[in-house]
């Protein structure tokens, strides 16, 4: 039995939602015969959102695959990141830091890291399955410079520091209808559409392991 760690995200920038956390309670009442699910909230904050994955869960719970997840609000489609690159940074016109106010500038994430690592997840498999089931989806060729893409590049990292045969990636989502409320005029996708998503992105993980 294959093993799969997904996580999410808390809710951050002012609002009281963050659709990933949701989704990560929801897919734990899914069944799977051929895998076994594990999830985990991760907190915004740079460095300690790869710290707690990494030590507390990705080395003690040994999965095949990580899908990390989290909220692009704006965009309209389901997500998978191609890439994620080695820097922190907040732009100083955006009014959003981490959740401890943190506005890092510039930085590497790894000094010694490469300037950015590929996921190795099948995301165009799930971009086809998504779109095939009727829900909006496309491969992203940026992760940000925010909290996602330092999750994404330091599990990324610690994979390829300790060669270990896990996939690994991330994939963003819209915003939920619920946090349309909170700021009106986003696209959204519905809550039920995104575990649909989730659902598809966590069978074909699956199947690429079976293989």
């Amino acid at each position: 039995m294959k093993k799969i760690l997904i996580s999410g995200f808390e809710p951050f920038g002012g609002s009281a939602i963050n659709p990933t956390e949701r989704l990560i309670n929801d897919i734990k009442n899914e069944s799977f015969a051929d895998a076994e699910i594990r999830t985990v909230l991760l907190p915004v904050h740079y460095d300690e959102c790869a710290e707690l994955l990494l030590k507390e869960v990705v080395r003690t719970f040994e999965p095949d695959a990580v899908i990390a997840c989290g909220v692009a609000g704006g965009r309209t489609a389901v997500t998978p990141e191609r890439i994620a690159i080695n820097t922190k940074d907040v732009p100083p016109e955006s009014v959003i830091a981490d959740n401890r106010g943190a506005r890092p500038q510039d930085e590497p994430i790894d000094p010694e890291g490469p300037d950015g690592l590929f996921a190795t997840l099948p995301i165009r498999a799930m971009v086809n399955r998504m779109k095939e089931a009727g829900i909006p989806a496309a491969v992203s060729n940026t992760a940000g410079t925010y909290i996602c893409n330092n999750t994404m590049y330091a599990v990324l990292n610690e994979i390829r520091k300790r060669q270990l045969p896990i996939l690994a990636g991330f994939v963003h989502f819209p915003a939920s209808t619920e946090m349309a409320l909170e700021k009106p005029g986003l696209p959204t996708l519905s809550q039920d559409t995104m575990l649909r998503a989730l659902k598809v992105i966590v069978r074909t993980t699956i199947d690429e392991l079976t293989e």
